[in-house]
C-alpha cells in the first residue's frame, strides 16, 4: 500500500515487539513495521520479546505479501567482541530482504561495505542527526534516510528535507526521552546497562527535589518527560517535510497498538482525502482516555519548558510493558581495593612493550584553566565547545593570547554536542580565517565531515566503541578519538590494543552524563545564579550546568578517578590520558594535573599517589570499569 500527498509518499511506521504482535500489527493500516532480533538491538529487557532469525525472516515475507515494508533494527553500539556475531547477523539478513536496516554505530555501514551485502540503511535516532553536514556525511556513506533528533523542530525538519533532499523520519507517538539521542551516558555508567545499548535503567525518572544556592524546591520527576503525541498535528507533519510516521512502542501491547495505528491512519487518510475540512480532534478524546503518560507535541514547535514533564503515573517506578522495576537511586560506586587488584590484574593480559610517551589532554571551560595547563606543560588543551555558565565562549582574542604562549602544548577549539548549522559558519569563517589552533574537537559526524582537512580528534559524543567505527572515521579524517565513557574494561582495552595512539581515554572528572535541550533551570528563581542541583532520594546532589546555548550537562557527582589502573593503561597500550576539567575549581585543576604528571612521569608511584588523592576526602570513582 501507499499513500500520498500531492505526490508526496506519506509512511506511517508501526513498531512490533515479537513475531506474535507483529502477525496482528502487518494486518492493520499502516505502511511499514520495525522491528529487531533477539540481540543486536535497542530493546533487550524483556525476552519474550524481539524475534529469533526464522522469525524475522518469516516477518519480511509476510510483510512483503501484504504489499507493506519491514525494517530491522540492528541499532545497538557494539563492542569489537561482538563485531564477529554482527557480521554473520548481517549475512543473514541480506538473505531475509528486510527494505532496510536501523543503525546507530557506524561499524554496521562498515561491515555492509566490507561483505559487500545489499542492504539499504536508515540512521537511528540514536545518531542524533541535527544539522545539514551530518546528512551529507550519510549520504555520502549511502544511507538514505534519517530518524531525525527528538529535540528538532518540524520548521527545521523541513530546512532539512528540502535542503538535503533526504528522507525525513520523525516520531509522532510514544516514550520519549529527556536526553539528547545518544548522548546519556550515566545508565551504562552506573549500572552497565546503557541507553544506547537496549538496557536503559531509567535514572532519569528517579525522584528528585532541586538545590540551588542555598535554598531547596520540591520538584518530585523533573526529568520525567511526557510521551509524544502529534494526533492533531498530521497537516504540520507533512508540510514540515516527513515522509515516514513513526509510532514508538516496541513494548507495547498488541491491543494499545492497534488504537494508536488505528487513529493516525484515519487521521492520515481524513487529511488526504479532505485537507480543508480536516477535523483535527476526531479520536483526542480515545487517545486522552487511554494515555500511559499525559502527551504533549515534545519539541515538534519549539522547546515545551516545564509543560513537557510528566506527573501521571510516575513514581510507580514501573516499566508500562512488563511491571518491572527500572530502578531506583544508587550510589555512584566508590573505589575499593578489591575491585583495583580485579582490574590491575585483568589489565596484565593486555601487557605490550609500550616504550612512547604517554600524553596529558585537558578539556577546559575557560582561559584561567587554560593557563594553569598551559603552565603545568600538559600535552594538549581542549577548549570547550559546550561552556558551562557563567564563563562565556573562547574568544577569538583569547585564542590567540593562549597560542601565542603554548610552547609545545597543542591547542584544540572543541565543537558543541549540538552543532546546527549556524555553528558550522561561525566555526567555518573562524578557521578560514587564519585562526593560529592545532586542531578541532569534533562531537558530530558532519563536524568530521566538514572539517576533515583540519586536524581533526574525536570527541567521546561520537560514541565510539569498535575498532570498525573508530577505522571508519579515521577514512573520514579523525587522527585520534576519545572511546566512549560507556565502553567496559575489556572493550576499552581491546580498542586501545587495536587502535594504539590513535585512542585516548578520560581518566579523571566527568563527561556530561545526561546532555539535555530541557532546562532543569526553569524550576528555580530567575534572580539566583548558582549551580543546580538534582537531589535524589538518597539524598545525593547531582550537577547540573548550563551552557552559553542554554542546554543542560548532568555530570558525575563523584570524578571518574583512574590514578590506580594508570599504569596497567599504560602498560596496555595506551598513550592520550583525558582529564575531563571544566567543572574543577582553579585549585582542583593546578592538583589534579600535577598529581597526573608525576603519575605519568614515574607509573610506579601511581598506587601512592592515589592514596593522596583518597586521603582528601572527595569522592572518586570507577565509572563502569568499578562494576
Amino acid at each position: 500500500m501507499a499513500r500520498f500527498f500531492n505526490g508526496k509518499p506519506i509512511e506511517l511506521l508501526a513498531p512490533a515487539g515479537n513475531f506474535e504482535i507483529f502477525k496482528e500489527v502487518i494486518q492493520l493500516d499502516c505502511d511499514a513495521v520495525y522491528f529487531g532480533g533477539k540481540n543486536l538491538n535497542m530493546r533487550l529487557h524483556r525476552k519474550d520479546y524481539n524475534f529469533s532469525d526464522a522469525e524475522l525472516e518469516e516477518a519480511v515475507k509476510l510483510a512483503h505479501s501484504c504489499g507493506k515494508k519491514a525494517y530491522i533494527t540492528v541499532n545497538n553500539l557494539y563492542g569489537d567482541q561482538e563485531l564477529s556475531e554482527l557480521k554473520s547477523f548481517l549475512i543473514k539478513l541480506e538473505g531475509y530482504k528486510p527494505d532496510a536496516l536501523i543503525v546507530q554505530d557506524l561499524s554496521v555501514i562498515a561491515l555492509i561495505k566490507e561483505l559487500a551485502l545489499d542492504l539499504t540503511v536508515h540512521a537511528s535516532v540514536m545518531m542524533n542527526i541535527h544539522n545539514q553536514q551530518s546528512i551529507y556525511a550519510l549520504k555520502d556513506l549511502g544511507v538514505t534516510r534519517v530518524v531525525i533528533s527528538r529535540e528538532a523542530s518540524l520548521t527545521y525538519s523541513k530546512y532539512l528535507a528540502d535542503t538535503t533532499q533526504m528522507e525525513i523520519e520523525y516520531f509522532i507517538h510514544g516514550d520519549m526521552c529527556i536526553a539528547h539521542g545518544g548522548q546519556c551516558l550515566y545508565s551504562g555508567m552506573l549500572f552497565g546497562q546503557s541507553s544506547n545499548r537496549g538496557r536503559c535503567l531509567k535514572p532519569c525518572r528517579w525522584s528528585f527535589d532541586i538545590h540551588q544556592e542555598g535554598k531547596d524546591y520540591k520538584t518530585e520527576f523533573p526529568m520525567a518527560v511526557k510521551d509524544m503525541s502529534m494526533y492533531e498535528y498530521i497537516p504540520e507533519l507533512i508540510e514540515g517535510g516527513v515522509t515516514s510516521f513513526k509510532i514508538e512502542g516496541r513494548m507495547r501491547d498488541i491491543g494499545y497498538l492497534k488504537m494508536i495505528i488505528g487513529t493516525y491512519a484515519d487521521a492520515i487518510d481524513r487529511y488526504i482525502k479532505d485537507p480543508i475540512c480536516y477535523d483535527r480532534g476526531k479520536d483526542s478524546e480515545l487517545l486522552q482516555e487511554n494515555r500511559k503518560r499525559d502527551t504533549s507535541p515534545a519539541y515538534a514547535f519549539g522547546r515545551p519548558g516545564l509543560g513537557n514533564i510528566n506527573r501521571r503515573y510516575e513514581g510507580t517506578g514501573t516499566l508500562f510493558s512488563s511491571g518491572k522495576v527500572f530502578s531506583t537511586a544508587t550510589e555512584e560506586r566508590d573505589i575499593t581495593e578489591e575491585k583495583l587488584e580485579k582490574i590491575n590484574q585483568e589489565l596484565t593480559k593486555y601487557i605490550k612493550n609500550n616504550t612512547d610517551k604517554a600524553k596529558l589532554c585537558v578539556k577546559v571551560n575557560n582561559t584561567a584553566q587554560a593557563q594553569i595547563c598551559l603552565e603545568a606543560g600538559v600535552d594538549a588543551i581542549y577548549l570547550s565547545g559546550d561552556v558551562f555558565l557563567p564563563d562565556r565562549p573562547f574568544s577569538r582574542r583569547e585564542i590567540e593570547e593562549l597560542v601565542s604562549g603554548k610552547g609545545n602544548t597543542e591547542i584544540y577549539l572543541g565543537m558543541p554536542h549540538m552543532t546546527f548549522d549556524m555553528q558550522f559558519q561561525q566555526y567555518g569563517q573562524l578557521m578560514a580565517s587564519g585562526l593560529p589552533v592545532d586542531g578541532l574537537l569534533a562531537t558530530n559526524i558532519g563536524g568530521v565531515r566538514a572539517f576533515k582537512e583540519k586536524n581533526l580528534i574525536g570527541d567521546y559524543p561520537l560514541n565510539i566503541l569498535n575498532d570498525a567505527s573508530a577505522g571508519f572515521y579515521e577514512k573520514m579524517g579523525l587522527n585520534r578519538f576519545t572511546i566512549t565513557p560507556e565502553a567496559t574494561l575489556a572493550e576499552a582495552m581491546e580498542l586501545i590494543s587495536s587502535a594504539g595512539s590513535k585512542a585516548e581515554l578520560i581518566v579523571y572528572g566527568s563527561p556530561t552524563v545526561m546532555y539535555m535541550e530541557h532546562d532543569l533551570y526553569d524550576n528555580v528563581d530567575k534572580d539566583r545564579r548558582g549551580l543546580l542541583y538534582l537531589v535524589d532520594e538518597k539524598g545525593f546532589k547531582h550537577p547540573v550546568y548550563k551552557d552559553q546555548y542554554g542546554r543542560n550537562h548532568m555530570i558525575l557527582y563523584k570524578n571518574l578517578c583512574y590514578l590506580p589502573i594508570l599504569k596497567g593503561l599504560y602498560e596496555a597500550g595506551l598513550l592520550n590520558f583525558r582529564i575531563e576539567a571544566a567543572h574543577l575549581s582553579e585549585e582542583e585543576l593546578k592538583h589534579v594535573i600535577a598529581i597526573y604528571k608525576k603519575a605519568l612521569s614515574d607509573l610506579n608511584n601511581c598506587s601512592n599517589l592515589y592514596q593522596e588523592m583518597k586521603a582528601e576526602g572527595k569522592g572518586l570513582t570507577l565509572g563502569i570499569f568499578g562494576l
